[in-house]
Formats: structure tokens, sequence, C-alpha cells
């Protein structure tokens, strides 16, 4: 099965970081993926990449051999012009002890989502040396921000990053700082933040808070901040404006959603 693993800022000889892998797999006139996000440990002949959370998975029926085989290659070709590299060897799967549930704590943030507005049209405009550079300055705003209001990164996704807050307040404010410290790089960003809880276990997180909070940012036009009505509920006393955005249905999250624009 051809594998692939999103470099974004991170090369081969780099270790210790989050991404994004994708495989493909095609059997007769069906094509099977998988995707999901990755933790990276060491380097070179050692490295070893393991799924963050458990992946998704996508069946293609192409009706044809040659339609799979066409299929397959164009798909190959997307992910490399979305600077995605082949992987070699196998994407594991961390060991769960027996009793793995009981070791899972509960816990309450405000999750934030943040991802870069044509970031892959940006890329092949700059060329692969000035974007390496721009998003090294990027990730390094994004984590300044982080750090000034006790924000905690969870995973990145390329050119998008996943953070917890235990305040809010503190993730609109970030979320909004981040917005405009990355503007003097020529970058816009969308936002998304929704509050919720999420199971917890050393490293690992899971939980719907987090693909809620992805799909609040999908909503997000260039520039934009938006929060879910869960978020603005809890800041009825903050003093920070919101516009109303209206009722959204969100691609694979159960129920409408009701999302608002922060206005400052």
């Amino acid at each position: 099965m051809p594998k692939f693993l999103r470099i974004g800022v991170h090369q081969t000889n780099v270790s210790g970081y989050t991404s994004k892998a994708w495989c493909v797999r095609r059997v007769g006139s069906a094509v099977f993926l998988k995707w999901g996000a990755v933790e990276v440990h060491g380097a070179g002949d050692a490295r070893k990449v393991y799924w963050t959370i458990p992946p998704r998975d996508k069946t293609i029926r192409c009706r044809t051999v040659e339609r799979a085989k066409d299929y397959t290659k164009n798909a190959i070709a997307r992910r490399r012009n979305h600077r995605y590299e082949p992987l070699a060897g196998h994407i594991a799967t961390r060991r769960r002890t027996a009793d793995r549930e009981t070791e899972l704590k509960q816990a309450l943030a405000t999750i934030l989502f943040v991802d870069i507005v044509q970031s892959t049209e940006k890329a092949a405009r700059l060329g692969d040396l000035r974007w390496t550079q721009v998003m090294n300055h990027y990730y390094a705003a994004v984590r300044r921000e982080l750090k000034a209001l006790r924000g905690k990164e969870v995973v990145t996704t390329g050119d998008g990053l996943l953070a917890t807050f235990g305040a809010p307040a503190a993730a609109v404010r970030c979320a909004t700082t981040i917005r405009e410290a990355v503007r003097t790089l020529g970058l816009e960003i969308r936002v998304g933040l929704h509050a919720g809880e999420y199971k917890v276990s050393g490293t690992e997180v899971v939980g719907l808070a987090f693909h809620i909070g992805a799909r609040v940012a999908a909503k997000a036009r260039a520039g934009e901040v938006l929060v879910s009505s869960a978020v603005r509920d809890l800041m009825a006393q903050s003093g920070i404006r919101f516009s109303d955005r209206g009722v959204h249905q969100l691609r694979g999250v159960p129920m409408r959603w009701r999302l608002y624009r922060v206005e400052h």
C-alpha cells in the first residue's frame, strides 16, 4: 500500500512532531483510502510513525480497473502537489492496555483550530524554499501567542494547528492576535472555536469536540474567527462582541450548530 507523509516545514531528518499521513491501495476496480494524524519519532532509517488516533477510511468503487488505476494515479499526484513525501515502512497503532478505557480522563476546554487560507496556491507561487521559510515564521508566531495566552498545542496538520485553552476568552484573544501577526507574513487564516469535553490519556486526546472545532473553522471566511454557540454562551459577560452567522450543518457532526463571528 503506497503511503505518504505530509512534511509541511518538517523534513525526513527531523524527529518528534505530529503530521498527517495518507495511504492508498487498489484492488481490482476498488480503491481503498486511509488517512489521519500521525506522530513521527526518530529520523532516517530509525524513523517510526504512529497513528495519533484511529485513521479514517473510505472505499471508492470505480466500476472498471482502468478507472481505478486512473483514480489512484491522480490521487497520488494530488498528494505530491500538497507537499506529501513517500513513506516507507509501516504506520503502527500504539498498543493499548486491557484497562485502556479506565485510563482515559475527561477534560473540558475551549478548542481552537487555525488553518491557512489558500496555502497550496501560495506554496506554488513562492516555491519550496521561500514557503518553508514563511511556514517557519508562521509556526513561530502561532506558538508565541499560544504561550502568551496559556494555550496548549495538540497537533499540527501541515498548515493547520489544533490547540486547547482553559478559558474561552483567552482562546478568542489568541485567535485574533494570531490573525494579525500572520498578516505581516502575507498570510490569511480562518479560525474555528468550540467548547466541549474530550478524553485524554498522557499525550493522546480523543473526542467529537475536536472535530466540531475543525468543522467550525471550515465554515469561516478568510480572516474570520468563528465560534460555536457553546463558546458564545460561555462568554455572555466577556464584553467581546459577536455577530450571528446563522445555523449550519457541520459535515459529519450530529445536529445543526449556530455560529457566531468575533467582531473585535
